[in-house]
């Protein structure tokens, strides 16, 4: 059950909106960061703050790659997959994450961690291959920097040969 000052913060958003339609993905999105994912009792509780049926919001939640209806883990490694990306290199990248992680795309480290997500088009295409962690776009990618970055967000920092003094998010 959502906390009684969320839900009021919930409410007030979609107030605002010209429909509370409008509002879905923000109420889908601040629940399942309550959450940690979209559960079943979350989109209960989204559709009767926007008036909608259950079916409506998993349907929108399903439609939405970023809206999660599974556990993930606490930080979830989206990388693009689109042609851009493909073409500069993602591939490639993907699988060294999948490596370092010892998991499959789709996965979730055994630790709760990470997951490892493929997506769609995440908008960066001039600076692919990228990737995004959390709510920050990362973007050309290489085999070292993703060593680096995997040893920052674990804690521990991994010296690659060409690792600059980088501060990571």
């Amino acid at each position: 059950m959502i906390p009684e000052s969320l839900k009021k913060e919930l409410a007030s958003r979609i107030a605002h909106g010209v429909t509370p339609r409008e509002a879905a993905v923000d109420v889908m999105k601040e629940l399942q960061l309550h959450y940690g994912w979209l559960t079943d009792e979350a989109v209960v509780e989204a559709a009767g703050l926007l008036g909608l049926s259950p079916l409506q919001v998993e349907e929108l939640a399903t439609f939405y790659e970023m809206i999660y209806r599974q556990p993930v883990g606490k930080q979830v490694i989206h990388v693009c997959d689109s042609i851009s990306c493909w073409a500069m290199g993602g591939e490639t990248m993907m699988a060294h994450l999948a490596g370092l992680l010892g998991i499959k795309p789709g996965e979730t480290t055994a630790d709760g961690q990470f997951t490892l997500l493929p997506c769609a088009c995440l908008g960066n295409c001039g600076d692919g291959p990228t990737m995004m962690i959390g709510e920050k776009i990362y973007g050309k990618l290489t085999v070292p920097l993703l060593t680096e970055m995997i040893g920052w967000f674990r804690g521990a920092a991994i010296e690659t040969p060409d690792s600059h003094s980088r501060s990571m998010p």
